[in-house]
C-alpha cells in the first residue's frame, strides 16, 4: 500500500474517531444512535491501526536516502 494512501486512511481514522468520541457525549445510551456509534468508534480504531501497521511496514522496506 502507498504510504500517502495509508496517511489518507489514517486521517480518515482520526474523523471517524474524533467524531464518534464527540457523539459518545451527545447521544443516549441503549439507543440505536448509541450503537451506531459505538461501532463507528470501533471501526476508526481498527482502520487506524491497519494504517499505521502498514506505515511501519513500508518504512522498514524503504531504504534511506543517506544509505543510497
Amino acid at each position: 500500500m502507498n504510504s500517502l494512501l495509508a496517511r489518507a486512511v489514517l486521517n480518515l481514522a482520526g474523523f471517524l474517531v474524533a467524531g464518534s468520541l464527540l457523539m459518545l457525549l451527545l447521544v443516549e445510551s441503549g439507543t440505536a444512535e448509541f450503537v451506531i456509534t459505538v461501532i463507528t468508534l470501533g471501526l476508526g480504531i481498527a482502520l487506524g491501526a491497519v494504517a499505521i501497521v502498514l506505515i511501519r511496514r513500508s518504512r522498514r522496506f524503504m531504504p534511506h536516502k543517506e544509505d543510497q
